[in-house]
């Protein structure tokens, strides 16, 4: 279907990012999606270890200055951009210092868990939302990638579900294998009391482990795919008996057409 805006947040991108099933996909899908003539924005986390200068990021002043309130504290929303001159398509990053400015992405030196990877990913999902409200951009597709874009789902059916450019939006979910071993912080689901999001919304958290935040994921969005060959295999079950519609894992060769043609069945 030709003329569908289709908004991919993603976890991880290559070249930002070093090469992974996700950030291949990261980098290739919205590639192979806008030469099929449809309309992308593409978002993903400024992490610390992402260089700035090699990658030519800018901060976009325009769509920068807003705060967001996460655990009742300001956090300044940093906006930038750079561009993969090869495939014709900017690249967004959510940027603030308290969150990002670390020269890990989601586990330290020693292989440990941040422990505000649950406020991360809360600022992450809230700031692409609102950086696509300045945007006055109405997506028709909305696919998140990885456990890290797991809220954007939640946020758009429950405190952006009355907004009209995200009103009539399809969202995707693709779980991959990047399972964390560790639960998120107990307080999680308090945090994500926003606008008309209530404890019942998120009382899978109660447990914040990876699987529970990947089923409201899958719970709050309209389809799912399943982006690797092998992922966590109560999650692959969960997925494949919901009554969503759902994605197989397509090879390197066919996810491009596959997940185009899929994106056309959920409209």
């Amino acid at each position: 279907m030709d003329n569908t805006k289709v908004l991919f947040i993603s976890q991880e991108i290559t070249p930002y990012l070093p090469e992974s099933k996700m950030s291949l996909i990261g980098r290739h899908l919205p590639q192979g999606i806008q030469e099929k003539g449809r309309e992308i924005r593409t978002f993903m986390p400024k992490f610390g270890c992402i260089n700035e200068r090699r990658n030519q990021l800018h901060e976009v002043i325009r769509l920068s200055g807003m705060n967001l309130i996460i655990n009742d504290t300001d956090h300044p929303l940093i906006i930038k951009v750079a561009s993969i001159q090869a495939a014709r398509m900017q690249v967004y990053f959510i940027d603030n210092e308290d969150y990002f400015q670390r020269k890990h992405t989601l586990q330290d030196e020693n292989g440990n868990y941040f422990e505000d990877n649950d406020e991360r990913a809360i600022f992450f999902a809230r700031g692409v939302l609102e950086t696509v409200k300045k945007l006055r951009w109405t997506p028709d597709i909305i696919h998140c990638h990885g456990w890290f874009t797991g809220l954007v789902p939640l946020y758009i059916k429950k405190a952006y579900n009355e907004d009209p450019l995200f009103a009539n939006s399809k969202i995707v979910y693709s779980a991959y294998n990047d399972e964390f071993n560790a639960p998120l912080n107990k307080e999680f689901k308090d945090k994500l009391l926003y606008e008309n999001i209530t404890k019942n919304d998120v009382k899978i958290l109660n447990d914040p482990t990876y699987v529970n935040l990947s089923k409201l994921a899958v719970d709050m969005s309209d389809a799912t795919i399943i982006g690797s060959e092998t992922i966590n295999p109560e999650l692959s079950s969960y997925i494949k008996n919901s009554d969503k519609p759902y994605l197989d894992y397509q090879s390197e060769e066919e996810y491009i057409e596959a997940y185009s043609n899929f994106y056309d069945k959920i409209l």
